[in-house]
């Protein structure tokens, strides 16, 4: 025992599994990024509509993440934790026999939905489980992980759609879950933060409502229904909050807000996530269009930047542990994303490779300096019985984010190319305008977030 309550074996099981599980959302979004050609060419949809494979994913997943980390502080972890594995597993399998693109985006919510009970819970266990000293470590191993399944799922992804189909990558997401649920079962105790409180359904409903509108408008905000439903969501958002912070036991401590600390460092999460994420989706279509390359290689070129990322991000982690001014790091990350989406604007119709593989190193290094200093950050700057929301609060401002950096593709997609967002020769310039009009964007994103990052102030080790 460590002072935890747990042997460091009880702390090798429980990482084994929140490894394995987190392994699992990012292998679905990017393998899946490697297929959205054949995906298109197989049920007649143009890039526009391809952006919703993975839009719909995290929409669901941002909608169920706060209830569900309440949820999972109630009623316990480990348990929301195995369920929103075993339902992965179960939604992946079916969406592999997709007789339609609706069914497949149907089953992708499904997906986004039990990827929520994971992301909110694994990585709250950990803070939970292991000691102040190796929670640095520890977070940044389960976040290497993660970039790994980032790195893994392109050349997976892409191998397997050139060899047998789009719908053959699904079912390697089986053996994850299994494996997962295996180790989950041998950690002995249950982990609940706030026994014996009640779930708040009122909250719950209008909270879900709000996120529900709000991103939905975001991503059709080109669309003349766009603008309504998002003031609308907003509209509702505001009750939602205001109503949270009257009640006693709400489904989001929004007072958690009110610390500058927990507040800047979400919001610079938000800023990285909205203007980072959407890099491997232009760059899958990049490469498989203007690169005229196969999606096996793609998925080789793409492997990159979360390679780069799975190796730095637990020596960053480690190295958190030991700095004293825990803004460095963080601020640091962010001046280096800066850099690499710059580099977007001298990406042109004439195919670089050197280009784009800077580019992935350059973000590459950018995340494994950034993510896991930040997430625990975050996770430290609350009491103790806050960390299950902040968890999950944090994973929705990642989340908000990813759905952010989307709708903005989406919608630079509708501004310069209309409705003719089918890839080729012709339409290749107007996608680099695109891409050129999308990263000028995210860099002014990242810009600010430099800014707030430093600017979120100091927490020594003492604090945490």
């Amino acid at each position: 025992m460590d002072g935890t309550g747990y042997t460091e074996k009880q702390q090798s099981i429980l990482l084994a599994a929140t490894c394995t599980g987190s392994i699992i959302n990012p292998l679905l979004s990017t393998m899946m990024n490697l297929s959205l050609v054949s995906i298109g060419d197989e049920f007649g949809v143009g890039s526009r509509f391809l952006a919703l494979v993975n839009t719909v994913f995290f929409l669901a997943s941002v909608v169920c993440m706060v209830p569900l980390a309440r949820w999972a502080s109630i009623s316990g972890l480990k348990k929301v934790f195995r369920l929103g594995t075993a339902l992965i597993a179960v939604a992946a399998l079916a969406a592999a026999f997709s007789p339609s693109f609706w069914f497949l985006l149907a089953m992708r919510f499904v997906m986004g939905a039990a990827s929520a009970a994971v992301v909110s819970t694994a990585v709250t266990m950990i803070i939970e489980v292991f000691p102040i000293h190796r929670r640095g470590w520890a977070v940044g191993m389960n976040t290497m992980v993660a970039y790994l399944g980032l790195a893994l799922g392109p050349v997976i992804g892409g191998t397997l759609s050139d060899l047998i189909g789009w719908r053959a990558m699904l079912g390697v997401i089986a053996p994850f879950a299994l494996f997962s649920l295996a180790m989950s079962a041998h950690f002995p105790a249950e982990i609940r933060l706030t026994p014996g409180e009640r779930m708040d359904y009122k909250g719950t409903a209008l909270w879900c409502a709000a996120i529900l509108l709000s991103m939905s408008g975001l991503v059709g905000i080109t669309d003349i229904w766009g603008l309504p439903v998002l003031v609308l969501g907003l509209l509702v958002l505001f009750i939602a909050c205001r109503y949270l912070l009257r009640t006693p036991q709400p489904v989001l401590q929004v007072a958690m807000f009110k610390g500058k600390l927990f507040r800047r460092s979400c919001i610079a999460t938000f800023l990285n996530y909205g203007g980072t994420y959407s890099v491997s989706f232009f760059l899958a279509l990049y490469l498989q269009s203007i690169g005229e390359l196969s999606a096996t290689a793609a998925g080789f070129i793409l492997l990159i930047q979360p390679l780069i990322q799975s190796l730095l991000t637990p020596r960053f982690g480690a190295l958190f542990d030991r700095i004293r001014d825990r803004r460095i790091l963080p601020t640091l990350g962010m001046a280096v994303f800066c850099l690499g989406l710059l580099q977007f604007q001298f990406l042109t119709v004439t195919y670089s490779l050197a280009q784009v593989v800077l580019i992935l190193v350059t973000l590459g290094v950018a995340t494994g300096i950034f993510a896991a200093p930040n997430t625990t950050t975050v996770l430290t700057a609350v009491p103790h019985q806050y960390q299950g929301e902040s968890s999950g609060t944090l994973a929705v401002v990642r989340q908000a984010g990813i759905m952010f950096s989307m709708a903005l593709a989406m919608a630079c997609i509708a501004v310069i190319m209309g409705s003719a967002d089918n890839l080729n020769p012709a339409t290749w310039g107007e996608f680099v305008d695109v891409i050129h009009l999308d990263y000028a964007i995210a860099f002014a994103l990242c810009l600010v977030g430099t800014v707030l990052s430093w600017a979120r102030g100091n927490q020594s080790s003492a604090d945490r």
